[in-house]
């Protein structure tokens, strides 16, 4: 399936600006009248909301706490560090930052192990000390249902990387390269491509090479995938950081902030109102602060349950 419906997310002890990641990540921005104690007040409040959101509509969500020490300021984007996949295993992802190396936790996937089955886990991790970096799902991009595997490559994407670990998991790499209205590279795969059964939200403007473009293009057609092109002043409100998830009960669900659900436009809303419910979820702090957003947040876990 190209959905699950269980995700897990961590709860941000010390949520801030991130500096070391700041320098290939645009999205920052800092928000300098806010004192550390009413930023983080902030980012609980809008992550609590979240959860009882999501929580409404049926999604099974599993939230851990993040740890005091060290300091994490992206903690709240556990995306980038691990993938859990249907046939048990589990992959551990290099991490550019170095202070988001910590946010990768043993102690998760061992509570996770207690609800389901890994069988094995491959750990990438050795690969920062060589410069190589490859960030989860904001760097790859699945689709499931086809054995596809996207990214847009960028510092924290690297190509060598990331065929191997297609290779590994048995998807066909399709890598790419992204750029934003100031020709700067795009960090992540995740902030202009979404896919879900069904549907792509892409944004073709940024893959400025026809070449690549082209084939991007012609890759989702032939998976059946409508295209949803949204522009590159739409991903700077996060149009492109979107997350299907199927509830077990009810009907599909596609969580984004709400500074992406009011970036897209009446069409773009009915198109993708065809294959999911749309679930605006507000968090703007995070969004500005962190320079993620709502699909950076969620981790799905695709593994199979214990019985």
């Amino acid at each position: 399936m190209q959905s699950t419906n269980t995700i897990f997310l961590v709860r941000p002890a010390r949520f801030g600006f991130n500096l070391e990641t700041a320098a290939s990540n645009y999205f920052q921005q800092a928000i300098a009248d806010l004192d550390a104690a009413t930023l983080q007040a902030l980012a609980f409040a809008e992550f609590d909301a979240m959860v009882d959101k999501l929580r409404a509509k049926g999604v099974n969500v599993l939230v851990f706490d993040d740890t005091p020490e060290p300091v994490k300021p992206d903690a709240v984007f556990p995306n980038n560090w691990l993938t859990l996949h249907p046939d048990g295993r589990a992959v551990l992802y290099p991490m550019c930052a170095p202070n988001r190396r910590a946010e990768r936790r043993l102690d998760i996937l061992e509570a996770l192990r207690r609800q389901f089955i890994v069988t094995e886990i491959i750990d990438l991790s050795s690969s920062e000390q060589a410069g190589r970096f490859l960030e989860g799902t904001g760097s790859i991009l699945f689709d499931h249902e086809h054995r596809i595997a996207y990214a847009c490559l960028s510092p924290r994407t690297d190509a060598r990387l990331f065929a191997d670990v297609a290779a590994q998991l048995g998807y066909r790499p399709v890598s790419f390269r992204a750029h934003d209205a100031h020709s700067q590279e795009i960090y992540h795969t995740n902030v202009m491509l979404s896919i879900g059964a069904g549907f792509a939200v892409v944004c073709l403007e940024s893959i400025v090479d026809a070449a690549e473009r082209a084939n991007i293009v012609a890759s989702l057609t032939a998976t059946g995938h409508e295209i949803v092109d949204i522009s590159l002043a739409q991903v700077a409100h996060f149009a492109g950081n979107l997350l299907a998830l199927q509830p077990s009960n009810g009907p599909a669900q596609l969580a984004m902030s709400q500074s992406a659900f009011d970036a897209f436009t009446p069409a773009q809303h009915g198109t993708l109102r065809k294959y999911c419910e749309l679930l605006p979820l507000p968090i703007p702090t995070i969004e500005t602060i962190g320079g993620g957003s709502v699909r950076c947040m969620l981790t799905e876990v695709f593994l199979p349950a214990i019985p």
